[in-house]
């Protein structure tokens, strides 16, 4: 058997086994293995699969920023592409920032609520898997990764432009603050879901540096939506909630009363994403997107009970992390294509 070895400047990497066999064997070294396993560990710290809620609303939120900046198209004719690529030649990092700051910020976030919440996480059956009950990750390194991604946020912001840059701490004083909200305040659904309704405002005041009614009307049914939805996920802790005096709408009102607040947040996230439509003038396409993302939300709806949470997950990620994604490639295509 021959060996060829290769060696980086700290470390033996990968070393490659010829044999009988038509294909090479990889033996990662374990430095390497411990590397990748670090990297794991702090992705599912911070969920990072749950990503796919807010971001595909950031990214709608950039291309209604790029229809409405006037000053790049001298053609008014323009398609929807040539309004895109026109755009991304004049300012060509702005989308990268905006895909950067959103990850910066949801990670510093998702962070802090771990290192918050690690005495009642490792109080609950449900949340004692968690790196930082189990010992994977220390509160002190979930703490300087937070200040790390507050920061990493922070020049994100200022690589996009001074609006954002300024307007970055108020952001990171809203999505680091809802982690104590539980401790005072039922309410703290809505502040999760005012956090992640920054996604499409955030978006278009990095491209337009304003605010349209139409974003407005897409935040506005982000809050309700995430509120909803986080009301759904909390009816798994009634119980423990109640029992360590943690504040949220199924310990306050109970099971029942909590999926009525819920689908009246629904309703109202239904509402402000037709109302968007007829403000930004959108098309068909979107209105397919719009029904469709309806429909999601009533799916989730109905398959949740009071009396039967087993399906919470599957409401909860699963149809959730499909539906803002159908909507928004319905939305942008109908821009590319109608606008």
């Amino acid at each position: 058997m021959n060996e060829v070895k290769i060696l980086s400047n700290f470390t033996r990497v990968i070393r490659i086994r010829k044999n009988s066999s038509p294909f090479l064997r990889f033996t990662v070294s374990p430095s390497y293995q411990l590397s990748v396993k670090m990297i794991k560990n702090y992705l599912s710290l911070i969920k990072f699969s749950h990503t796919i809620f807010a971001m595909p609303f950031a990214i709608l939120g950039f291309f209604m920023g790029v229809f409405q900046f006037k000053n790049s198209f001298t053609d008014l004719n323009a398609n929807g592409l040539d309004k895109v690529f026109t755009y991304s030649k004049e300012h060509p990092t702005v989308f990268l920032f905006i895909i950067l700051s959103m990850i910066f910020a949801r990670s510093a976030a998702m962070a802090f609520n771990r290192y918050l919440d690690r005495e009642f996480d490792a109080l609950n059956p449900r949340t004692a898997i968690r790196e930082i009950p189990k010992g994977i990750i220390s509160p002190s390194s979930a703490l300087r990764f937070t200040i790390l991604n507050s920061i990493l946020f922070m020049g994100s912001a200022f690589m996009l432009n001074n609006t954002c840059f300024f307007l970055s701490p108020i952001a990171l004083f809203v999505i680091l603050g809802y982690s104590y909200t539980k401790r005072f305040t039922s309410l703290c659904h809505l502040v999760l879901g005012i956090g992640l309704s920054l996604a499409p405002t955030g978006a278009f005041i990095a491209v337009t540096r304003t605010i349209d009614p139409a974003v407005a009307m897409l935040s506005l049914a982000v809050i309700g939506w995430v509120s909803g939805f986080d009301i759904i996920y909390a009816l798994q802790d009634e119980n423990f909630d109640s029992s360590q005096g943690l504040w949220s709408i199924p310990a306050a009102f109970g099971r029942k009363k909590a999926l009525l607040f819920s689908r009246i947040l629904h309703l109202t996230t239904a509402l402000f994403i037709i109302g968007a439509g007829f403000q930004f003038h959108f098309g068909i396409l979107y209105a397919i997107g719009t029904v469709i993302y309806i429909g999601l939300l009533i799916y989730q709806q109905s398959i949740v009970k009071h009396d039967d949470l087993s399906k919470v997950n599957i409401a909860f990620m699963t149809a959730n992390g499909i539906a803002s994604i159908i909507f928004a490639l319905f939305a942008i295509a109908d821009l590319l294509m109608f606008k």
